[in-house]
């Protein structure tokens, strides 16, 4: 059996893609997502699934503990949760933004900071964290979205900088458009609509495999080959 995988927002999108690829190249799986039942329902071999709210520091470190002593250390952890509630600034719901920032920023940190200690130690591990290509570039309506996927930029090269002397690996992956459920979440129909209609100019967003493909790729190196980021879009996607 191959090293252990942690995966949050396994329910559905990138991260359910995730789980599936790399529970058929035959890594025993942690899957993280407030719905049990989805992640359940893969059925996926040698894979722990715990509904836990990735925020909850306490929580997440019980069921990487649990995952580690059923599969062992853990060898890649990938921050794929996340939330984007688009919004005029001046309008929009402070609990949004709030939101956002927990998830997308808060939500990326328990595992590190459960992980990276001991992945330092062994002189060895992965962090891919997911953000966005409006982690390098502003969007209208993006305004909180874009500041919290410009902190996984950052977070994600400064920790990278900080372990590269010990072989831990910290990776961001940053795509354009993707088709997931992630606009779902946004509470403005008119801006929903109105990104409905731009995404028909592109064709339509990536398949989360592209994403999942482009994460294996950047795994499957050699431990002391680093793919610090990969920004990934349809060719049409101009932004």
């Amino acid at each position: 059996m191959k090293k252990l995988v942690i995966i949050t927002g396994a329910s559905s999108g990138i991260g359910k893609c995730l789980a599936t690829q790399f529970s058929k190249k035959g890594h025993p799986t942690l899957l993280l997502s407030r719905s049990l039942d989805k992640m359940e329902d893969l059925n996926l071999p040698n894979s722990l699934c715990k509904s836990v709210d990735v925020t909850d520091l306490e929580k997440m470190r019980e069921a990487i503990k649990e995952a580690e002593e059923k599969y062992g250390k853990v060898d890649l952890l990938i921050n794929c949760a996340g939330l984007m509630l688009l919004g005029h600034p001046e309008v929009q719901a402070f609990e949004e933004w709030s939101n956002m920032i927990d998830v997308n920023i808060k939500g990326i940190l328990t595992g590190i900071h459960i992980v990276l200690a001991d992945m330092k130690s062994r002189n060895e591990g992965t962090i891919i964290n997911i953000s966005s290509i409006a982690g390098r570039k502003t969007f209208d309506n993006h305004s909180v979205y874009c500041g919290t996927k410009f902190a996984v930029h950052a977070i994600t090269e400064n920790i990278r900088k900080e372990v590269a002397d010990s072989n831990v690996r910290v990776i961001v992956i940053a795509p354009g458009v993707v088709d997931t459920p992630l606009l779902s979440h946004t509470t403005n129909e008119e801006i929903k609509d109105n990104y409905d209609e731009w995404k028909k100019t592109i064709e339509s967003g990536l398949d989360p495999l592209q994403i999942s493909n482009c994460i294996e790729f950047a795994y499957s190196q050699p431990q002391d080959v680093c793919i610090r980021e990969i920004v990934i879009a349809k060719t049409k996607q101009l932004d």
